[in-house]
């Protein structure tokens, strides 16, 4: 307010007075005097309010020294406060004494006091140690003790609700006129109430609201408490309201995607359905159809890609949220939609579409073609001379990891169909050996065409030693490169699974592998997959299942 602008004579002696002489209301006499006055008093304090709320809080205060004493005494008066509106009216002007920037000790003290008073006003608890002196005005109601606070915060969190959606106060339409600050001060004064069931409404209503301000005008400290809460399944909060959250505090959206990440990691997960059912629990594949969030969860990802050096397990969970997040593409409204290529933006499109066909779109007789298509257009992308940098590399390696279902039906049809390896062979060699020069590549193809080679002649033997797989191993020169070993390690488990006699070996020949190489969770996380896959595909052969579910089993460490 400047400084020639009038201020309304408010007559704060007078109910000062009052407010003094009323004390908490404990005599019949005093009850009777509260109850005249309330009507007055309600329209007093909406008078202050409209004068406050264009007012800062130093001028507030030095326009009206007693008013900070006025309102103390008024809050703690069990009749003022359970009467109509004055209530929500006294919080308002509390909000507006609020310094959202304390520039000195006394103003500290100030906020400090202000967020005692509206804690008390908020919290049931608060209510219920003063029952003593309130327990006569309660019993008049009708209430139990209960009953009564209940009630009080519901209407109060309702009156804050509707005051922030902008619904009629007195006659007037006030959305836009609250101000900045004192939404920031309300959304300071929920964080040490919001796990209160109760208050769920006004969380919600705060981090949809936004009053056309420029910048951020609820507290980091709110929407950060907000955002634990709902992460640790304290609070429950609407799909909006989250989205909402993550998208106006990145901040609270990489801690959802970290804690997503380390959840999933150290939970012992038995099925790729478990997996799915806690990404999709988390709300992230619904949320990053925005394309914003989609963007950070994808960063995180890749982060998390580097520093695990792409472990089995990490990769898995990539390829289950993308699932999920197409899943939640398809089924919003088409209105809303954004098309994919928003989210895929600097990759090579005919690439891109490619993979996002899912499997069970196809016949399974077309995944060959299919795949034969994808490894034509990825090797022309990685012999690409342009494609010169280290990081242009990531981009195309992080992209197939997202679509790796694809790499693990092409492993399958390997041993499956009537195809022409090479191609196959050498997605699988960019998909494990990324980093690979041209001419690495050609010896990684090399050998796992020899691995290849010799499980074929395998394939269809009904019986087979665990010795014949080994000299399978040993038929190439290097098998301690760590990609090499990946790659083999998924020929090799495939061919337990697929051929005629694998599943008279496969127990024996899994555990020296796992004890061998410390391959366990690789090969776990893989038959994980394939189960889930066989599972949609309605696999015929009965006896593929059951070994699928007794070296899961067999892998599963025991708690």
């Amino acid at each position: 307010m400047s400084e020639d602008t009038p201020v309304p004579k408010l007559n704060f002696e007078y109910w000062l007075d009052k407010a003094t002489e009323w004390g908490q209301a404990t005599t019949l006499e005093s009850q009777k005097d509260v109850c005249l006055h309330l009507p007055q008093l309600q329209k007093f304090l909406r008078e202050i309010y409209e004068t406050l709320k264009h007012m800062d809080s130093i001028v507030a205060i030095q326009q009206f020294p007693l008013i900070g004493q006025l309102l103390g005494r008024l809050c703690w008066n069990p009749f003022v406060i359970g009467y109509d509106e004055s209530q929500k009216t006294l919080m308002w002007c509390l909000c507006c004494l609020y310094s959202s920037e304390p520039q000195n000790p006394v103003e500290l003290k100030a906020n400090s006091w202000i967020r005692s008073l509206l804690c008390h006003l908020l919290s049931s608890s608060k209510w219920e140690s003063n029952e003593a002196e309130t327990s006569a005005f309660i019993s008049t109601l009708g209430y139990t003790s209960a009953d009564y606070y209940c009630h009080l915060v519901k209407n109060m969190v309702f009156s804050l609700v509707t005051e922030l959606r902008g619904d009629q106060f007195n006659g007037l339409n006030i959305q836009g006129r609250v101000s900045a600050s004192h939404v920031n001060a309300v959304s300071l004064f929920c964080l040490p109430l919001i796990t209160l069931p109760d208050l769920t409404p006004l969380l919600e209503t705060l981090v949809l609201y936004h009053g056309g301000a420029s910048k951020e005008i609820l507290s980091s400290e709110f929407l950060e408490a907000v955002n634990e809460a709902f992460l640790k399944k304290k609070i429950s909060l609407p799909e909006t309201a989250v989205f909402s959250l993550w998208l106006r505090h990145l901040p609270s959206l990489e801690k959802a995607t970290l804690y997503l990440l380390d959840q999933l990691v150290s939970m012992q997960l038995n099925s790729l359905e478990e997996v799915a059912s806690v990404v999709k629990d988390s709300l992230l594949p619904q949320a990053a159809s925005h394309p914003a969030i989609f963007r950070i969860v994808n960063e995180i990802f890749k982060n998390a890609l580097l520093e695990t050096d792409g472990t089995p397990e990490v990769m898995t969970i990539i390829q289950v949220f993308t699932q999920l997040f197409l899943q939640a593409h398809q089924n919003e409204n088409k209105q809303h939609k954004f098309p994919l290529k928003a989210y895929y933006p600097y990759h090579h499109q005919p690439l891109v579409t490619a993979l996002l066909r899912h499997p069970f779109e196809l016949p399974a007789t077309h995944w060959s073609a299919h795949l034969n298509h994808i490894s034509d257009m990825l090797k022309a992308l990685v012999e690409d001379k342009n494609v010169s940098s280290a990081a242009d590399l990531f981009e195309i390696w992080f992209l197939v990891v997202r679509f790796g279902e694809w790499m693990d039906i092409a492993a399958e049809q390997l041993l499956k169909a009537a195809v022409e390896p090479d191609a196959l062979l050498w997605l699988l060699a960019f998909y494990y050996c990324p980093q690979n020069e041209n001419q690495q590549r050609t010896q990684t193809m090399v050998e796992a065409k020899a691995v290849y080679n010799h499980l074929m002649m395998l394939f269809n033997s009904i019986v087979l030693s665990v010795k014949d797989l080994e000299a399978a191993v040993h038929s190439i020169a290097d098998t301690e490169r760590c990609c090499n070993q990946h790659l083999i390690t998924h020929l090799l488990t495939n061919f337990l699974l697929f051929s005629s006699g694998g599943h008279t070996i496969a127990q024996e020949f899994i555990y020296r592998v796992t004890e061998t190489t410390d391959s366990s969770k690789e090969v776990r996380s893989l038959l994980i997959r394939t189960a889930y896959r066989i599972n949609h595909n309605g696999e015929k052969n009965k006896r593929t299942v059951k070994l699928l579910n007794e070296l899961l089993e067999k892998l599963t460490p025991k708690v």
